[in-house]
């Protein structure tokens, strides 16, 4: 197969944990030819979708891990697979993004994830679907409808629900300590949406990344456990990464929502559970691959290239 790859720049890449490169390499091990463009490369020319792509050849190193070929301007319906791997954040130029490769779709392309389903799933506002699976959850820009929420729960966490590797998250403590502050700044004086959650506990033994491949589960997680006082577990806030066999729990949240998001156009789809409780699903570039991997020795981008290869057979 031909396999382009939407994601930030090569250059960025640390190959020893990126998810994206252990896909690309078991892309090429597996004989398909692999391509990288970044989202400023795609353009619409007289109604057809493309993209200055580039094709990769990896070289087996850490660092210099890849040779880029010339850059050529193609149809992005010209590739068996575009794999959508470009990190938030969701601002107005990712949906910008999301329409071309709507376009590329109706055009003849896959895309992975389908657009359509990325835009439809923000990723903290997602789990309110399956509320059956969450602790107490409230979504507002009211910072009286917040404080009130507080005061019922009385240790609560506060996010945005466009941020990434833990950014702006807060958790305010039943003594109130910062709440007017909190409530202030996230929701910019109540003109911005913002997520309380139930303070969750079990936080201290690892916020579980889930991973969701062809609507199956793969069958460890990466507990990220907040280090040094923290509360979030967020590798990026530097959280240490521990697999471990999924719960019960864990298969049945996974189980559950597997077939609802493979339907809808999820290929890949991280879960984030603390203790019993669904906080968020993850549908632009779900990370975790090489760590599982690693730890557990099963192979997470095998499982997901054998995904795309079956979606390509099957069309």
């Amino acid at each position: 197969m031909k396999i382009a790859f939407l994601a930030d720049p090569l250059s960025g890449f640390k190959t020893y944990k990126d998810s994206t490169f252990a896909m690309m390499r078991e892309a090429s091990r597996r004989g398909h030819a692999i391509y990288a463009f970044e989202q400023h490369d795609m353009a619409i020319e007289q109604g057809v979708a493309t993209a200055e792509v580039a094709e990769i050849t990896l070289t087996g190193e850490l660092d210099d891990w890849y040779c880029a070929g010339p850059g050529e301007s193609v149809p992005l319906s010209s590739f068996d697979a575009i794999i959508q791997r470009k990190d938030p954040p969701f601002d107005m130029e990712y949906v910008y993004g999301t329409y071309m490769l709507e376009l590329a779709e109706r055009q003849g392309a896959r895309v992975f994830n389908k657009p359509s389903a990325i835009r439809d799933h923000n990723e903290k506002l997602a789990i309110t679907q399956f509320s059956q699976f969450t602790a107490p959850t409230l979504v507002s820009q009211s910072v009286s409808r917040l404080r009130a929420f507080h005061a019922e729960h009385g240790d609560v966490i506060f996010k945005p629900l466009d941020g990434m590797g833990g950014a702006g998250i807060f958790r305010i403590k039943d003594d109130g300590m910062n709440l007017g502050s909190v409530l202030e700044t996230l929701t910019v004086n109540g003109t911005r949406t913002i997520m309380a959650q139930k303070y969750i506990p079990e936080i201290v033994k690892g916020d579980k990344r889930v991973l969701l491949i062809g609507g199956k589960p793969v069958p460890f997680a990466l507990a990220r456990i907040p280090q040094a006082g923290e509360v979030r577990g967020n590798l990026a806030a530097g959280g240490m990464g521990v697999a471990q066999p999924l719960s019960s729990r864990d298969y049945a949240i996974a189980e559950a929502l597997g077939p609802v998001l493979v339907e809808r156009g999820l290929l890949l789809v991280g879960l984030d559970v603390i203790g019993d409780f669904l906080t968020e699903v993850n549908v632009t570039s779900p990370t975790c691959f090489q760590e599982i991997t690693d730890q557990t020795g099963f192979d997470v981008a095998a499982m997901f290239i054998d995904a795309v290869e079956q979606q390509v057979t099957e069309k």
